[in-house]
């Protein structure tokens, strides 16, 4: 892979009660996506440190809680027939199953946060955001892609928790991933942290 580069007026209180309500415009939803190792993790969380009101997507799934996770905060972590009922009732923005285990993004908080003018941030993969994006075509997407192939295999190495199977394993879906970044809106390296951040917040602000 090539290197990714007026004034105001008085009122009376009469005048103030008789008033219509000012319209809240409707906030935005941010869909980001990054190959497995780019950085998207830390990236997202520099943006929310950077801004105020956003909210993050968190996802519901069936896997049982690991040490170290908080219901509410990593997943929403809910039984197979709860699952069902929300997929029956189309109450997923998203949803597929990965290793017998299924996940999905709540349509309703997402819904509720954008009405009330505020950002939304979803982070998903490739498949996810083809379904959110039919849906929600209004919807932003981002993705983050590393400098080059090279430098990922490094992050990935460096992490020091994958068999060189998995390794090789995750470069391969990556690189099928590349091939589609045309289906984004905006495409960020993800070169320096707080400078792949702070481009995100540009196209959030604009």
């Amino acid at each position: 892979m090539s290197e990714m580069k007026s004034k105001k007026g008085t009122r009376s209180k009469k005048q103030i009660a008789v008033d219509a309500p000012a319209e809240v415009s409707k906030g935005k939803l941010y869909i980001i996506s990054a190959p497995s190792g780019t950085g998207k993790t830390t990236v997202i969380k520099k943006v929310m440190e950077m801004k105020d009101n956003i909210f993050f997507s968190v996802s519901v799934t069936t896997r049982a809680m690991r040490p170290g996770e908080v219901n509410g905060v990593h997943y929403h972590f809910i039984s197979d027939e709860e699952y069902d009922r929300l997929v029956a009732d189309d109450a997923l923005l998203e949803h597929a199953e990965f290793a017998g285990n299924r996940y999905g993004t709540p349509a309703a908080p997402i819904m509720e946060h954008t009405a009330k003018g505020e950002t939304a941030l979803l982070d998903i993969d490739l498949q996810g955001f083809r379904q959110v994006k039919e849906k929600m075509p209004e919807a932003v997407s981002i993705f983050i892609v590393p400098p080059s192939l090279e430098e990922l295999e490094r992050r990935l190495r460096g992490r020091g928790t994958d068999t060189e199977e998995k390794i090789q394993q995750r470069l391969k879906i990556a690189e099928t991933e590349l091939k589609s970044v045309s289906e984004y809106d905006h495409v960020v390296v993800n070169d320096i942290v707080e400078r792949a951040a702070a481009e995100i917040l540009e196209i959030i602000n604009k």
